[in-house]
């Protein structure tokens, strides 16, 4: 082999391996840059943030606002939908929450933000529907425009948010699951909102503050 073709073969893996660094790079770009963007789609509230006033249609046709819960301790506020298989299956439990928390100022606030264009069991009709079959002794609003469940960075259904109110604000004390069994409420053993708000209650801060919501993923409009 001549010292020309030595030398063009030199070349070319010198090239062969610059052009592997440069897309190499370039993938590390566009991966942190779609990264970035993914985190900036679910930003929202985090862990001590003071929560923004919001009204919303109640499925009793009135328009409930957290500021008509001026008077309270606090509110635990719960994404749901009708549709959502692991919504269905909180909904006693939800209930529940509702009925022991409330007289002692932490009432639960329910949400669904679902869009009724991609879900047909979330129409406001069949909201109210639901509503009434149940029995639920709490409001049931339809957050339309979605703009709510993004100001919290919900992401599905069910989250829950247990908000304490200090002063005139409304800050978030706990972000996440209801409890660890999705499936089988009598096999759960961690009850996170309920000792959230236990916690609250006797004064004291709120040890785990947040866990990763497992439920059916929000379906956002105009994506």
């Amino acid at each position: 082999m001549n010292d020309n073709n030595k030398k063009m073969r030199i070349y070319l893996w010198l090239s062969i391996v610059l052009l592997s660094g440069v897309a190499a790079v370039a993938a590390t770009i566009n991966f942190k840059s779609t990264y970035t963007e993914t985190t900036q789609k679910i930003a929202g509230y985090q862990i001590g943030d003071v929560v923004a006033n919001f009204s919303l249609k109640n499925v009793s046709g009135n328009t409930v606002s957290l500021a008509d819960y001026a008077s309270s301790k606090g509110v635990i506020v719960i994404f749901t939908s009708n549709h959502c298989p692991f919504a269905k299956a909180y909904e006693d439990r939800i209930i529940a929450l509702h009925n022991k928390y409330a007289a002692q100022g932490f009432s639960v606030i329910a949400i669904n933000p679902g869009d009724p264009a991609t879900q047909l069991d979330d129409t406001f009709q069949k909201m109210k529907e639901r509503s009434a079959s149940k029995g639920y002794p709490y409001p049931y609003m339809a957050d339309e425009a979605q703009q709510t469940a993004r100001a919290f960075g919900a992401a599905r259904t069910p989250q829950a948010y247990v908000l304490q109110k200090t002063g005139n604000t409304f800050s978030v004390r706990y972000m996440g699951m209801i409890d660890d069994n999705p499936q089988d409420p009598a096999g759960a053993s961690k009850f996170y909102v309920a000792d959230a708000v236990n916690n609250l209650l006797a004064g004291k801060p709120v040890v785990i503050t947040h866990t990763k919501p497992i439920g059916c993923a929000i379906k956002w409009k105009n994506q």
